[in-house]
């Protein structure tokens, strides 16, 4: 199971996560694409450290918000997000060939993403805007028990799925992660280290209400916005391999 986190979202002289610290111990950075967070600086300097540690880049699209970190729904058109993604995606590819990587995934951020996961419509103008263009990227998205839905929905756009489970989040007993106002949404670092291993070891992990959810991960994500976060990386690492 390969490790994923968000970076390149500072903006001008707002800083914000430890990409630094990050970048080694991953295999996947989501790279801010300017809309949520990131500017072309920032951009730019994550994705040559991701070189730099031979890390794969994926475009990390959201939502128009800066002032709301993305983390606000906008009620856009479906032409609408099919061109936001389509610009966001095009942004970092460009930048990404301009210093010798290529571009291999997309991951929507906030917003974008929970829209994604719970409105059809919204997955497929995703799913439209990435075959519409030049070439082929995969998506990436939550692993849930409709998995395999999903799978067939993006294969008729030839679309290829990256599925992701979430070391740090509590789950609802449906497969979705915890509303973040429940007590228990997000663990401590015990928690998230034995969800870790039940990933790991048996491919599933236990619901707010005790239930065993099967979740056919490729990666897992991981966030680095603080030390405790860079440690708790660290030791995901060494328990995953």
């Amino acid at each position: 199971m390969k490790l994923n986190c968000d970076l390149g979202e500072s903006f001008g002289s707002w800083t914000m996560g430890l990409d630094e610290k990050v970048m080694p111990h991953i295999d996947q950075a989501n790279i801010a694409c300017g809309f949520h967070a990131g500017d072309p600086l920032v951009m730019q300097k994550t994705l040559v450290l991701a070189k730099e540690n031979n890390v794969s880049v994926g475009a990390h699209p959201g939502y128009p918000d800066l002032v709301g970190f993305g983390r606000r729904s906008i009620n856009c058109s479906t032409e609408e997000l099919i061109a936001l993604v389509m610009y966001q995606v095009a942004a970092i590819d460009g930048v990404a060939k301009s210093i010798g990587i290529e571009l291999e995934y997309v991951k929507p951020h906030g917003a974008l993403y929970n829209d994604m996961m719970v409105k059809k419509e919204v997955r497929d103008a995703i799913l439209c805007a990435l075959s519409r263009y030049h070439r082929p990227l995969k998506l990436m998205l939550q692993a849930t028990p409709k998995i395999e839905e999903h799978r067939a929905e993006a294969k008729q756009y030839n679309i290829d799925i990256l599925s992701e489970a979430f070391a740090d989040r509590c789950y609802d007993d449906d497969g979705k992660l915890l509303a973040r106002t429940k007590p228990g949404a997000v663990h401590n670092k015990e928690k998230m280290l034995a969800q870790v291993k039940q990933l790991k070891e048996q491919g599933c992990v236990t619901s707010v209400s005790g239930n065993i959810l099967t979740l056919n991960a490729d990666s897992l994500c991981v966030h680095g916005d603080n030390i405790e976060g860079v440690q708790a990386i660290e030791s995901i690492r060494e328990l995953i391999g």
